[in-house]
């Protein structure tokens, strides 16, 4: 369906929750200098560099900015800018049929998953979990170049099925040199975790939980089938949070559906003191089901991070901690 993107191509660029091209806007400029010297063009969203306090503007603002994106001929990528706190405020706005009649490559994460999925539900399009502009593109060097690497061979560079996303061999989420590089990040030794051993192939989907929480059983997120596999990440939570929005999917009935669980690593987790990590929480609320979980994968809110498509099949094997594309995502 979509062309591989390259050099020269237009990127498009909407912010449907924080102001962070305001709030961030050293970083913002950063990352928009680091994406044009790569050869992008970037054309700017109507609320880039508008602030409504703790949003860039109201919902209908947000989504006609997205919309026009769409309806944009010359633009062939629509990456986030960041995400926030209440992307979900869109959706009832977003132009769907223009969406459907014109796709674009869509890519960003975070509070974004409602526009992802809310678009892959209503039109069958693959979106993409990856990259947005700020957090991603203007961190600094080196990670900054791992994940452009990976973005690099995930939407521009001619891959051959199956697919196989790397390791990263380092990562990092320690919380400085946001505006300004400080000091050398603390770069950890990467490690994929096996929580529950077995493989199993099926659809992709999900996203950030704490952004699910805000639209799940509506409309606008596409239904679990049997046999999906189910991607979850999520930041800055503490333990208490963590078990209440794993318990919420439990209550929809997600995880007697899944074949399978990625769990991305949870930037700057707090265990309250209970020795408890993301993974524990997550087998308890599991109950006894045995399907293969690989955890600690990084496409989340930590440095490096790899796109994902939303829809696509994958072939998750928990024991050879791999996971691979079988189904081309372009």
């Amino acid at each position: 369906m979509f062309q591989r993107l390259k050099m020269g191509d237009k990127i498009g660029i909407f912010t449907p929750s924080s102001p962070a091209t305001v709030t961030a806007h050293q970083r913002y400029q950063r990352a928009k200098v680091f994406l044009e010297e790569k050869g992008f063009v970037i054309v700017e969203g109507e609320l880039t560099g508008q602030s409504d306090i703790y949003r860039s503007g109201s919902p209908k603002e947000r989504a006609e900015e997205l919309n026009k994106l769409i309806r944009n001929p010359d633009i062939k990528m629509i990456m986030s800018t960041i995400g926030g706190t209440n992307s979900n405020s869109l959706l009832p706005y977003i132009d769907y049929k223009a969406f459907k009649d014109n796709p674009k490559l869509i890519v960003g994460y975070s509070d974004v998953t409602a526009v992802l999925l809310a678009l892959y539900a209503k039109t069958g399009i693959t979106t993409y979990y990856g990259p947005a502009l700020i957090p991603s593109f203007g961190e600094f060097e080196p990670l900054v170049n791992d994940t452009y690497r990976y973005f690099e061979q995930y939407f521009m560079e001619e891959n051959k099925l199956p697919y196989e996303v790397p390791i990263p061999p380092f990562w990092s989420d320690e919380p400085v040199n946001w505006l300004e590089k400080t000091t050398e990040k603390t770069l950890y030794h990467n490690e994929w975790i096996t929580g529950k051993s077995g493989v199993a192939e099926g659809r992709l989907i999900g996203g950030n939980v704490n952004a699910m929480y805000g639209f799940i059983g509506s409309p606008y997120f596409p239904p679990i089938e049997p046999g999906d596999i189910l991607f979850m990440e999520d930041c800055n939570k503490d333990a208490s949070v963590v078990e209440k929005n794993f318990a919420m999917l439990k209550l929809q009935g997600v995880f007697e559906k899944v074949a399978g669980i990625i769990l991305g690593k949870h930037e700057q987790y707090n265990d309250l003191g209970t020795g408890k990590r993301p993974l524990d929480i997550l087998i308890e609320q599991l109950d006894g089901l045995d399907i293969p979980i690989l955890a600690d994968f990084d496409t989340c809110h930590t440095h490096p991070m790899h796109p994902l498509g939303i829809g696509k099949k994958v072939k998750l094997d928990s024991d050879a901690k791999k996971v691979i594309c079988i189904e081309n995502w372009l």
